[in-house]
């Protein structure tokens, strides 16, 4: 019902309506090919490639600068390893920066778990991960 919606729009509005649609690969076919029309009307389509470890690397710290942090150097160690290992494992669903994001979220939760017992905090702890604070392999 949504995609018969969907074309009718596209069809009445097609001077004035853009429409895209993202997913992953194998779910995009199928949805492209849940009408017979449907597919025909996205005449371009765009495929980017997973995002590769030094990428994602990247990405984590774009992260830690957003919000004024710093890694340890072991912490980044472990970062580089992680992120090696769960790019070699991707699948379909790997979810690039979503993943990293998710990472870290974690090492933000494990960092608050670990400065919890501390009886005095200071801005430099509050704003160091350390490689306890990330997942191992």
């Amino acid at each position: 019902e949504a995609v018969d919606t969907l074309l009718k729009r596209m069809e009445d509005y097609r001077d004035r309506l853009v429409v895209v649609v993202a997913g992953y690969p194998d779910e995009m076919e199928r949805f492209l090919d849940s009408n017979p029309g449907l597919a025909s009307r996205f005449g371009r389509r765009f495929f980017f490639d997973d995002f590769n470890p030094a990428e994602l690397e990247a990405i984590f710290m774009r992260f830690m600068a957003e919000v004024g942090m710093t890694i340890t150097d072991g912490a980044l160690g472990k970062l580089r390893v992680y992120l090696k290992v769960a790019h070699d494992a991707r699948d379909g669903q790997f979810g690039n920066g979503r993943m990293v994001r998710n990472l870290f979220e974690r090492a933000l939760e494990s960092q608050a778990d670990r400065l919890a017992s501390y009886p005095e905090l200071t801005q430099e702890l509050l704003a160091s991960i350390e490689e306890s604070d990330l997942p191992d392999e």
